[in-house]
């Protein structure tokens, strides 16, 4: 009972990392759902590998003993067990590949008229976020810098190493399309919630589209090797 409810708290729906965690964080975007969807159907055909071929082994194990057949046939090749090896792996195979291949492509599609455009820019150690479609009052892009709040300036509730002091604020049920780029070395904007995970190279304009489906608090952080601190550098929005 204490093994099944640990489990049950390890994959509970999440929009961060708890500790001992299993599974993926709640989906908040339709294209994390799909890779939740596509990692459980290619799991099931890795449960079903894992059993035939152990089963194999067993069956090899206990009928080949050498008190059972002190003897071994000599056999060099069958033709049927050949075809069967090599037809039903190219059938999973394509079982796999369908919707893996339309999920890339639905990732790689691009919003042609977005509700919000946002421009992440990565620096050591921190992100810069300029929302374009929007002017403050000397008619230049609404910009402000997000760092992580340290350990000591936590209040009660927040998440240690994983809140900032300025959260990119975004509407929910919107196309929204993310602009990333770096002001020094390369760095990636990620949040597993919403299933995005997007490079930031100097000199060069990443584009990614992102429609969240609900409301909430969602923590990212930078993916990409970028220094002594990149530990400390974090990307939470939150969606309302």
């Amino acid at each position: 009972m204490i093994v099944l409810e640990w489990l049950f708290l390890t994959i509970a729906p999440c929009d961060a990392a708890e500790p001992w965690q299993l599974g993926s964080q709640d989906a908040a975007t339709p294209m994390m759902q799909g890779i939740i969807d596509l990692h459980h159907d290619i799991f099931f055909f890795l449960i079903l590998i894992l059993v035939f071929v152990s089963w194999i082994l067993v069956r090899a194990l206990w009928h080949f003993h050498y008190q059972k057949n002190p003897i071994p046939q000599r056999i060099v090749h069958g033709t049927t067990i050949e075809i069967l090896w090599t037809i039903f792996p190219s059938i999973i195979l394509m079982f796999i590949a369908i919707p893996s291949f339309a999920l890339l492509y639905a990732m790689d599609e691009v919003v042609v008229d977005p509700s919000i455009t946002i421009k992440a820019i990565g620096h050591q150690w921190y992100w810069t976020y300029e929302y374009s479609d929007y002017k403050s009052s000397d008619e230049e892009s609404l910009t402000f810098d997000s760092y992580m709040i340290p350990e000591d300036d936590l209040e009660l509730g927040q998440l240690r190493l994983l809140e900032v002091d300025n959260r990119v604020v975004v509407p929910a049920n919107c196309h929204l399309r993310l602009i990333v780029t770096s002001a020094d070395v390369p760095h990636s904007w990620a949040v597993p919630s919403l299933g995005v995970k997007c490079d930031a190279v100097p000199g060069r304009l990443n584009q990614t589209s992102i429609m969240v489906l609900r409301e909430g608090v969602y923590y990212g952080q930078c993916s990409e090797i970028c220094g002594t601190n990149h530990a400390f550098m974090r990307a939470p929005g939150k969606i309302g």
